[in-house]
């Protein structure tokens, strides 16, 4: 489907998820060696990568300024870039998360939803490497319902994890702070899930 000309969107598209991955396994670092002195290090290294992806969506926005006829229709470009982007800033929101709430150990199933999380990331890189040839990939539909499976399997783990700190701990400082961290690793997978949407409603459009 992509000509050669319309090659920088979809490569801007996976460079953007790169960020995502790249974001991802960087929080699941700082959260398998946790180091509550390292943890503005740690989050300004996540912030570098963030910036990286926002340049990466404005120099697609202004690219799409300038295009007089692009490969797919504007506002899809404008709401795939948005979203992936999205992506990274969620994982970003998680570390801030963490820092904000002067988290001092962490919650074994924080590591497990990260887990889940790299898991999303990794998922709508395929996607979107496939997205370019959309008319005649065979494994897009497969990775939308993997990333829609991924992002159930968040929404069960939150759950439990929620459920947990409830059930399990008298310490209200301690709830209030996981809930809250919690909450933005399920949106993690929610704003991947929004990315597979997207590419399903364009899909569906130029078919």
């Amino acid at each position: 489907m992509a000509k050669k000309q319309d090659s920088f969107y979809f490569d801007n598209f996976v460079a953007c998820a790169e960020d995502s991955c790249r974001a991802a396994q960087m929080l699941k670092a700082a959260l398998e060696n946790f180091k509550p002195e390292n943890l503005k290090e740690q989050l300004d290294m996540i912030h570098e990568v963030e910036h990286s992806a926002d340049a990466k969506k404005h120099d697609m926005l202004d690219h799409l300024a300038k295009e007089f006829l692009p490969p797919i229709e504007r506002e899809d470009i404008v709401s795939l870039s948005q979203n992936i982007d999205n992506v990274t800033d969620k994982v970003e929101d998680v570390m801030l998360r963490v820092y904000m709430n002067n988290v001092q150990d962490i919650e074994p199933n924080a590591l497990k939803m990260t887990d889940i999380i790299i898991q999303c990331c990794d998922a709508l890189k395929e996607l979107l490497q496939e997205f370019r040839n959309f008319k005649r990939s065979k494994s897009i539909k497969q990775l939308v319902i993997r990333i829609n499976d991924l992002e159930e399997a968040a929404d069960k783990m939150f759950m439990q994890s929620v459920r947990g700190l409830y059930t399990e701990s008298d310490d209200p400082l301690k709830i209030i702070a996981w809930r809250d961290i919690y909450i933005y690793l399920e949106r993690c997978a929610d704003a991947c899930e929004h990315v597979a949407d997207v590419v399903e409603s364009v899909i569906m459009k130029n078919s």
